[in-house]
């Protein structure tokens, strides 16, 4: 029983604690809807979004989780592939030009001989570096690609003698002279043991002077010089919004490297191995994957579960947005890999990562091709034991026939004079800034003619574009449509008016972790069609300010249309200051590469453009369930609208998009709120239009012409009709609604 205050029923407090009461009774009955902001929450309560805890970066946990089935490891190992490959910048991959090698400067080493070798991967780009062969080796031989990684001066590598002596007196080395160079010892003896080795630098490296090392491999700050939307340079919002990043060059420079050493008229190219070790471990596993020429990897002491890979040269945008080195390892089962660790983020690999690499490989067939060489009583090297376990594995699988054990001998290193390609008549291509500028601008201008050889001229090769940019176009924004089974809805507000009913809930998304704040207005006369209007205010952008629907709101109720508003992420009530943000989140590396932060965490943008997906889920399975799921982006919300109907396609059914001319390729810094990794390169935002067709589209915000891929595409479909636009912006929402419902 309540007690209630000891005074007299007109007293001025008896009222006042029977209105505050009132008030409460209806919050906990209705929920919380404001005046001019229905609330699924609480004021001050953030939603409780996964995504709103801390970034990962590249010291996170990335374990591997294998397959069920081969069924769905096939599907996986095609989405990893395109998103790798997209992340490279290889997709469509650079149009090869010829390699115009160079092979001069013979030394005779009695057993083998070194040349001196260089070619051109890009138009002007060289790759250089040592080519090892064996004498007297009879038909074909193996050859192996030898990516150096992160060791000083690369190719020239001397640990001096100091350094030598220690790693004799710890079991690392046997010989003092050949000791002094691990990268020169693991050639030698493959070509004693009869294989034909390329020995290349990484970018910045030895003898690759046209990108310095402390651009490629220390870049930590934004250069406003190169930050240029017609000639822009690496690592500027430009390049990444186009894909073009170091990793990228070095991985299509190990691609060319193939191309080369397969070439050689010596070399049997049914037998192609690429061991390396740290960040030459990083190209091992990275070219392995991609490239099914490579028949036998060996990437020592990089892949792991932890660290995976702290240069700037290992990171690239969205390369390990939801997954790790492990898988990229995956990728090249069933044939034979030989991973090595040591005291370094190796060292759990036999507990962790390693044993679900070895069941993948049994569910495929293969259970002896995965070998793990745990050498953890030595820290990160590539060191005569681990080398030996290196031998042992080439010798077993390319049936060198060398009996076991097979023991390293010592050879006469070489210096950095004797194994340099450049002299006199071989002199030093040009480099710098200029260089650089143009390099990226060729591959952009490739990029696009083959774009526009693939655009659509028919139904054939609309189905074409569709696949080769909009699966890729699914990899920028990394998330498909979600299946209903992981989204929730939990109501926490209910209002009925006079022209519809209003309902506030929380809408999850289990998988990705997510909760977003959404609001339905359902019509007292519902149609079972429903329209997702999307704004840059969120849902709040569907009411005036004394909390009433928008006119553009009313007419779509009045036509019995349900109207669902969304707060995407830092929209709305994510925002506990009510203030938009201008800046996105960065890990805590200090350095400005926008790969720190987006090779593990997809943009802001995608982020959006994921919570619009969620929202067409929901709305498309929701009971009862709409018959018509439209999509409305106008006021700012064009971009998301636009990316979630080229991922989503037929589950829209008509979609009005506003996109007062936005494009990625003019967003100046990598932390603006509109940036996506990867944009600008596929047709940038008309890309997005085009891979709809032939779905409804009301269009807006272009000027009076239309983009001249979605133009084509549409025409190509058959169903030109299907695309409608207005050469203005004024008056948009009005004019959308007319076309939506008709009038």
């Amino acid at each position: 029983m309540t007690t209630l205050p000891k005074t007299t029923y007109g007293s001025i407090h008896l009222r006042r604690f029977w209105w505050l009461l009132a008030i409460s009774l209806l919050i906990s009955v209705q929920g919380f809807v404001s005046a001019a902001d229905p609330h699924a929450l609480p004021p001050g309560q953030l939603p409780a979004d996964k995504r709103l805890e801390p970034l990962k970066d590249l010291n996170g946990y990335f374990p591997f989780t294998p397959p069920k089935s081969k069924q769905e490891w096939e599907r996986r190992a095609d989405e990893l592939r395109r998103q790798t490959l997209v992340s490279q910048g290889l997709l469509p991959m650079p149009t090869k030009t010829p390699l115009n090698q160079v092979i001069h400067g013979l030394i005779d080493q009695g057993e083998y001989t070194i040349e001196k070798a260089y070619f051109e991967s890009f138009p002007g780009f060289y790759v250089t570096g040592s080519l090892y062969r064996p004498k007297n080796s009879k038909g074909k031989v193996p050859g192996v690609l030898c990516p150096h990684g992160h060791w000083a001066n690369g190719r020239f590598y001397d640990i001096g003698e100091n350094g030598i002596r220690q790693q004799i007196v710890q079991g690392a080395e046997r010989f003092e002279n050949g000791g002094r160079s691990p990268l020169q010892a693991r050639c030698v003896q493959l070509a004693r043991l009869g294989c034909v080795v390329f020995h290349y630098d990484m970018i910045g490296y030895a003898d690759s002077v046209q990108i310095s090392y402390e651009l490629a491999h220390r870049f930590a700050k934004q250069r406003p010089e190169m930050n240029k939307s017609e000639s822009w340079g690496l690592f500027s919002p430009q390049a990444e919004s186009h894909l073009q990043s170091v990793m990228g060059m070095q991985t299509y420079n190990s691609t060319r490297a193939l191309d080369f050493i397969t070439s050689l008229s010596d070399v049997d190219p049914e037998r192609i191995a690429v061991t390396g070790a740290s960040g030459g471990g990083t190209q091992t596993f990275m070219i392995s994957a991609l490239d099914p020429r490579v028949r036998v990897s060996v990437p020592a002491v990089m892949v792991s579960t932890a660290m995976q890979g702290g240069c700037t040269c290992e990171n690239s945008c969205l390369l390990r947005v939801g997954t790790g080195n492990v898988d990229f390892a995956a990728l090249f089962a069933p044939k034979p890999i030989c991973l090595t660790s040591a005291d370094d983020w190796t060292k759990e690999m036999d507990t962790k990562g390693f044993p679900e690499l070895q069941q993948h490989y049994r569910l495929l067939g293969a259970p002896s091709h995965a070998k793990l060489h745990s050498a953890t009583h030595f820290k990160h090297n590539y060191n005569y034991v681990s080398r030996a376990a290196m031998y042992h594995w080439l010798n077993k699988h390319f049936h060198l026939g060398h009996e076991e054990p097979i023991v390293e001998e010592d050879f006469a290193r070489l210096t950095p004079e004797e194994l340099t390609v450049w002299d006199d008549e071989h002199p030093k291509p040009d480099g710098g800034e200029e260089f650089e500028r143009g390099l990226l601008r060729w591959w952009h201008e490739d990029t696009q003619k083959q774009l526009t050889a693939l655009a659509p001229k028919d139904k054939t090769s609309l189905d074409r574009y569709k696949d080769i940019v909009g699966g890729a176009i699914r990899a920028l924004i990394g998330q498909g449509l979600p299946e209903s089974d992981n989204i929730e809805f939990e109501q926490t507000a209910t209002t009925d008016g006079d022209l519809c009913a209003t309902v506030c809930g929380l809408l999850s998304n289990k998988q990705q972790g997510s909760q977003l704040p959404v609001v339905i207005l359902r019509p007292k006369q519902a149609k079972g069609r429903a329209v997702i209007w999307l704004h840059r205010d969120g849902k709040s952008g569907l009411f005036e300010a004394d909390g009433k629907p928008k006119s553009t709101i009313r007419r779509l109720l009045e036509s019995g249309v349900t109207v669902v508003g969304v707060d995407l992420l830092y929209q709305g009530e994510f925002l506990a200051d009510g203030k938009p943000i201008d800046k996105t989140r960065r890990v805590e590396n200090t350095r400005e590469a926008a790969a720190y932060t987006f090779c593990y965490n997809h943009t802001l943008f995608a982020r959006r453009v994921h919570d619009v997906l969620t929202t067409i889920s929901f709305v498309r399975t929701r009971k009862p369930t709409a018959d018509q799921v439209d999509l409305v982006g106008i006021d700012g919300a064009g971009p998301w609208a636009a990316a979630a109907r080229a991922v989503a396609r037929d589950a829209v059914t008509r979609a009005a998009i506003d996109t007062a001319g936005f494009r990625f390729g003019d967003v100046s810094d990598i932390h603006s709120p509109d940036f996506l990794a990867g944009g600008a390169r596929y047709h940038d935002l008309p890309g997005m239009l085009a891979v709809a067709a032939p779905g409804l589209l009301w269009l807006a915000g272009e000027g009076p012409e239309v983009p001249e891929v979605v133009a084509a595409a549409y025409k190509a479909s058959g169903h030109a009709e299907s695309l409608v636009t207005i050469g203005g912006q004024d008056e948009a929402g009005n004019a959308a609604v007319a076309w939506l419902i008709g009038k």
